[in-house]
């Protein structure tokens, strides 16, 4: 079991500690400041707030970063101007997107079954279970209507965030009024939902929550061994299209697809991945990646694909891709997901339309009411799947009576895990495995190499430039006096680097001193300079050496305070919100920390440093480990409460460590104990 400390990460001292307010500053100007600092009470420094005075930092990096992406790509799409130009638009947008999500796997038999089945008034309801992978059940219900002459339009309803499913009341209810008007509706439940939990008891009650905190704990390790958790939900609703091809009741010739909120995510990736879709409706959701950002909303692990940014995609383009055909955008106005966004991607969306000469096809009902699939929302899908399929002529939904849960349940005992389904963790843990086989070891230039290809910094490391923060009072730390500086290693990035000396020393670092230590914090260099053993070890071991101590990116002096109230440590809070950013931005948050890290090294070398033990704790290891890696000018490692392998993330059930220590698709060219085997010739030592 990969395991730190607690589920956080953390330890509940260490969590209450590095919670509060920053301390304030002193001092009226640099004449002032030693005076000021000598005069002033000293402080009960173990009841000290970790600093933060920049607590914006990240949340300004990505907002920029975004802002330049929209630019750019708004730029590109003015520029098409013809029929010609939108048509090759899509072609490629489409082509991107499939290189996100595939390959996809080899389509394997279904090995469907039907466990029973509710007659209604107007239509049934048949319980289906299917194989979407080998071992991998899908629980679904099936619409079917009574009195129709059949063949009949088929829709795949997919399912938002609810704990029951499909069993729930608003995917019951677009199932059931669209069956009532002579559909064929299959509803099949999502991964971590409903009669689909991954991780349950032994009286198949759920361990680890329902929904976001399943999709969280099994999508972010994927990313370890190349895999996608939106690719393995968008397969599950490839699968019941396929699934629904198979009855005679439905018509080919018209499939559409529609969901609401994490339901309108799939739906808005399923477009483009299937070819045989007619129609679509997508609810609560299809918005501008940047509104999210700007906005600080979090979003599950599938609703983040990786490299979208970096290939310049939108959520429109994700509509975009399968023009003309028909598709609405169902949003609301008091919706969490910024209806902004919704009515941009719209005008966009009907400029393309208009050059390929189907303005008709594109759609948009904006609600007015908040985030969910309600009745005025379902009502514009009915109105736009009647005029694609000339079915009905209804434009209002009929009277529905809602099923208790229990009666929609296609598993005797509520849970496929019951039923010797495979999880999706087991899938996780044989890749694993399969990659370990497989990789060759790597060694000396040839490891950095792919660890610098890995990590997708920039190209070369840059010394960065600086300010001097002007002093504050004592802290506690091992040595009275501290300089801090604010390093500029990219554009609105601050890595802050204190400096502790014996003497006063208000200025740059002094010239001349060839070693030093620097040693990259946990989650607070403050906290850990007065509170960590290892740094007194490191002080004593070495007295006579300069000691620096950061903060990585996002962690200490610029712990985020985005995302709601104190989030930092949440599953879905702002630490995750940036890591998984920075996945679709193709920048590995754990390369962004490392690229400080070499920055902050080529800086102390710019002073005349040349010998450099570099130790770090905790999460501040992986970073540091690579650091040491790639600068000559690191001589000696240590490492406390580093991480043995991403191996024994991708095979554990439950794991501490989070997504912004990972490295996607890691272990398909190496894993940590090939960088620990090379850093032995740095003597390096692992502690604890």
């Amino acid at each position: 079991m990969a395991r730190m400390t607690n589920k956080r990460g953390i330890s509940r001292r260490e969590m209450l500690a590095t919670s509060g307010a920053a301390v304030s500053l002193l001092g009226t100007g640099p004449a002032g400041d030693a005076a000021a600092l000598a005069q002033a009470p000293k402080p009960d420094t173990a009841a000290l707030s970790p600093l933060n005075r920049f607590p914006t930092a990240v949340q300004d990096y990505f907002m920029a970063r975004l802002r330049e992406f929209d630019e750019e790509r708004q730029g590109k799409l003015k520029a098409i101007t013809t029929k010609s130009q939108a048509e090759a638009y899509v072609r490629e947008v489409r082509e991107r997107i499939r290189k996100i999500f595939g390959p996809l796997p080899a389509k394997t038999p279904l090995n469907p079954k039907v466990t029973g089945v509710l007659e209604r008034d107007a239509y049934k309801i048949e319980k289906v279970i299917f194989e979407s992978r080998p071992g991998f059940l899908v629980t679904a219900n099936l619409y079917i209507p009574k009195g129709r002459n059949l063949p009949l339009p088929g829709v795949v309803g997919s399912c938002g965030h609810s704990d029951e499913g499909k069993a729930g009341d608003t995917y019951q209810a677009f199932s059931q009024g669209l069956a009532r008007q002579g559909y064929v509706v299959l509803i099949f439940d999502p991964i971590g939902q409903g009669e689909r939990l991954q991780y349950v008891t032994p009286d198949s009650k759920p361990r680890n929550g329902i929904g976001v905190r399943e999709h969280l704990l099994a999508g972010n390790q994927q990313f370890l061994v190349g895999e996608f958790f939106g690719t393995w939900r968008a397969w599950d609703g490839i699968r019941a299209v396929d699934y629904l091809l198979t009855r005679p009741e439905v018509d080919p010739r018209h499939i559409g697809i529609t969901g609401n909120s994490g339901g309108g995510t799939m739906s808005t990736w399923l477009w483009p991945l299937e070819d045989r879709w007619t129609m679509a409706a997508i609810g609560c959701f299809v918005t501008s990646f940047r509104r999210n950002l700007e906005n600080e909303l979090p979003a599950d692990t599938e609703q983040c694909p990786p490299k979208v940014l970096a290939l310049g995609l939108d959520h429109e383009d994700f509509l975009a891709a399968m023009a003309p055909k028909p598709v609405i955008i169902l949003a609301k106005e008091k919706d969490f997901f910024d209806v902004r966004g919704s009515e941009e991607a719209y005008q966009r969306l009907t400029r393309l339309y208009e050059l390929l000469g189907a303005r008709q096809n594109i759609g948009l009902s904006v609600g007015p009411t908040g985030h969910g699939y309600s009745q005025e929302s379902r009502e514009a899908m009915y109105r736009w799947f009647n005029r694609a399929t000339r079915l009905s002529q209804s434009e209002k939904e009929p009277n529905l009576t809602l099923e208790k849960p229990e009666e929609l349940a296609c598993t005797p005992r509520g849970q496929v895990a019951a039923l010797d389904s495979r999880s999706l963790f087991s899938f996780t843990r044989d890749r694993s495995r399969e990659l370990a086989g497989k990789r060759r070891s790597l060694r000396n230039d040839e490891l950095k190499r792919v660890l610098f290809d890995s990590l997708r910094m920039p190209r070369p490391v840059a010394v960065p430039e600086y300010r001097i923060l002007r002093p504050i009072r004592e802290r506690g730390y091992p040595k009275r006096f501290f300089t801090t500086y604010a390093l500029e290693t990219e554009p609105r990035n601050q890595m802050i680097v204190y400096r502790l000396s014996d003497e006063t020393h208000l200025s740059r670092p002094p010239q001349g001193e060839e070693a030093a230590i620097l040693y990259a914090a946990h989650q607070s260099a403050d906290q850990e300079l007065r509170n960590e053993p290892l740094v007194r070890q490191l002080l004593g071991e070495q007295p006579r050496l300069p000691f620096f101590a950061c903060d990585l990116r996002g962690s200490g002096e610029s712990r985020p305070n985005t995302c709601g109230e104190d989030t930092y440590l949440q599953p879905y809070g702002n630490d995750y919100f940036y890591a998984i950013h920075s996945i679709m931005l193709d920048r590995p948050y754990v390369g962004q920390r490392t690229y400080d890290l070499l920055c902050t090294l080529e800086w102390l070398k710019k002073y005349g440093c040349t010998r450099v033990h570099l130790a770090a704790k905790g999460w501040g290891t992986i970073p540091a480990t690579f650091a040491a890696l790639l600068s000559d000018i690191v001589v000696e490692v240590t490492l406390k409460n580093g991480l043995a392998s991403y191996a024994s993330i991708a095979e554990s059930e439950d794991y501490s460590w989070p997504l912004s220590s990972f490295l996607d698709g890691v272990l398909e060219r190496f894993d940590l104990p090939d960088c620990y085997q090379a850093l032995a010739a740095k003597s390096l030592r692992r502690l604890d």
